[in-house]
């Protein structure tokens, strides 16, 4: 583990001096990728850093343990030697998480879409509650969140949703998310009090940036044309919203949701460029899912993760066993603790793969 670490360290370093030569800075796209290397092993150097200086005290505190003759320091070296070697195994343990592979998308922004499933009138309020939580989760993390398009339920919320969140790490946060939810509950729209299951699917992508995705102007025939509103009433009659199609993959994305035309097209290229990345990312995901038994954050997305279940408060995630009794707040966006739960079962299924392999 040692010398991985100090190969990370002269990595980090010989970084660093790049970072900072004219000819690197003046190449934005590998500055760019620079930047983001130094950033993912910055945790690790300073990790090795404290590793290195707890050993340096360890030696220190054996010499004074076999060397001195005053019982009252030999008891102090004592003491120390046993906090530092607490320590040290502590951090062995984070080390080792760190030094695992990480999925290279983890740090980027995310594109969320929510769809209503099975149950009618009630999956969509449901899909419009999903909505709520996650932007109240988000909110509360600093995190910005961006209303791409929607088309409402006819009793309220979302038939569909799909919204960008800004932040740090939002996609390697929000990814444990993708999948079917489902709500067990008495709904609005049933006047006999009748408890019915209803789902949602959750898809969560990293957003892909113009270094990800190269799309050739000659490939995308874009067409112009008014925004409308429910009934087919005229919003607005300048031609501002946009629909764009990828020639080569027929991936079609229409946009309307802003009154300017140069928005309403830069907010397609986002998701046209998700969408295109979105194929190639799915064969990385399924490729890690088929090397593992219990994959947390599976590319299946049509597997049951979840359940909400109102009469009894409880939340329950089907991947890891795991439930909570606080529904009220869960929906309120306090889900910190189940994506915790799921990080930690990932990573413990992780570093049980990485010793058998």
């Amino acid at each position: 583990m040692l010398e991985k670490l100090e190969a990370i360290y002269r990595r980090w370093q010989e970084i660093e001096e790049e970072m900072n030569d004219p000819a690197v800075m003046s190449d934005m796209k590998r500055y760019v990728k620079l930047s983001k290397d130094y950033k993912d092993l910055t945790p690790i150097v300073e990790a090795y850093k404290k590793y290195k200086r707890i050993s340096e005290h360890l030696e220190s505190s054996r010499e004074i343990l076999y060397n001195e003759k005053d019982e009252e320091l030999k008891e102090m070296a004592r003491e120390e030697i046993e906090s530092l070697e607490q320590e040290k195994a502590t951090l062995e343990e984070e080390i080792r998480l760190l030094l695992l592979p990480k999925d290279p998308q983890d740090s980027k922004n995310a594109v969320v879409e929510i769809r209503a499933g099975t149950g009618g009138d009630e999956a969509s309020l449901f899909a419009g509650d999903l909505y709520r939580m996650y932007s109240r989760y988000c909110e509360d993390k600093g995190w910005k969140v961006e209303l791409v398009d929607y088309t409402e339920g006819t009793m309220g919320g979302f038939k569909e949703v799909i919204f960008n969140v800004k932040g740090e790490d939002a996609y390697g946060t929000l990814k444990y998310e993708s999948g079917v939810h489902r709500v067990q509950r008495v709904p609005k729209t049933e006047a006999q009090g009748r408890i019915h299951t209803s789902a949602a699917s959750v898809v969560v992508l990293p957003e892909a940036d113009e270094f990800d995705v190269e799309i050739k102007p000659t490939d995308i025939k874009k067409e112009v044309f008014c925004s409308s509103g429910p009934g087919g009433q005229s919003v607005n009659t300048t031609y501002s919203a946009i629909r764009l199609t990828h020639i080569p993959t027929g991936i079609t994305v229409s946009m309307q949701d802003e009154k300017s035309q140069i928005k309403n097209l830069e907010k397609a290229m986002n998701i046209l460029r998700t969408r295109i990345f979105e194929r190639e990312y799915q064969k990385y995901l399924d490729e890690v899912a088929s090397k593992r038994r219990t994959m947390v954050s599976t590319g299946d997305r049509s597997a049951k993760i979840r359940t909400y279940n109102y009469p009894q408060g409880r939340v329950s995630d089907h991947r890891i066993g795991y439930s909570t009794y606080n529904l009220p707040a869960f929906m309120d966006g306090e889900i910190q603790d189940m994506l915790d739960q799921l990080m930690m079962a990932e990573n413990a299924e992780r570093l049980k793969t990485e010793i058998s392999e």
